[in-house]
């Protein structure tokens, strides 16, 4: 898989993808993640890529031609399955969303600054839109990230174990169980004697159990979209 990303601020990405299980993923040729300065296509000496916005208000726009060049060159070299703007106002992003996304091929991402991109950027480009929770930030750069993490680690072959993925959160619409490991006991506080036994179909209906139980704790509105499954 190939993510474009498009930033005015590509140094704000450079740690994210270059640690950990994002890194791994890179090393192996499964994900390439490709940062696009925007400023590489701003207008003039300055290379401006954003103006006031037309009627007034607070808060500049960032300019329809720089982003229309940038989307075009990128787009004259491959065909993305999906142009992606990280915005507040885009659908919430979760967990079926990104199972969704991680079987892609390619992807662009367009991160937001200031008070967002021009309208015809959204109108003639944009095929879907994520926002990463009902909050503002400074820009796109971090839901982008967390956008490309969420999809890399569910790309076969990244994860160590291949089955972890399918246990996390959420992919059952249930919280994780609770995960121990050793020693068995520490300062008097013990593991759950059954994830001992050896008795992997009670360990399964454990787990189970205790998914239910904590999504019903602390999110019973999963459970209500089970019901209306």
């Amino acid at each position: 898989m190939r993510i474009d990303i498009i930033t005015v601020h590509p140094e704000l990405l450079e740690s994210p993808f270059q640690h950990s299980i994002m890194k791994r993923a890179q090393e192996k040729g499964l994900l390439e993640v490709v940062i696009n300065d925007l400023r590489e296509f701003g207008i003039g000496r300055h290379q401006q890529v954003d103006d006031y916005q037309f009627g007034g208000g607070a808060g500049m726009v960032m300019m329809v031609e720089p982003l229309t060049n940038c989307i075009e060159k990128l787009q004259s070299q491959r065909t993305y399955d999906e142009i992606i703007y990280l915005t507040p106002d885009g659908q919430r992003l979760d967990q079926g969303i990104a199972n969704r996304l991680s079987l892609k091929n390619n992807l662009m991402l367009i991160c937001g600054h200031y008070k967002g991109i021009d309208e015809r950027i959204r109108e003639q480009f944009v095929t879907m839109e994520i926002s990463i929770g009902d909050f503002v930030l400074s820009g796109g750069e971090l839901p982008a990230a967390v956008l490309v993490d969420a999809i890399g680690r569910l790309i076969p072959g990244v994860l160590g174990d291949e089955t972890s993925a399918l246990f996390d959160s959420f992919q059952d619409q249930l919280l994780a169980p609770p995960v121990y490991t050793r020693p068995a006991e520490f300062r008097g506080w013990k593991v759950p004697e059954i994830l001992m036994s050896g008795h992997f179909p009670k360990i399964e209906e454990w787990r189970h159990e205790q998914a239910l139980k904590r999504t019903e704790e602390r999110r019973p509105d999963l459970l209500e979209k089970l019901k209306d499954q």
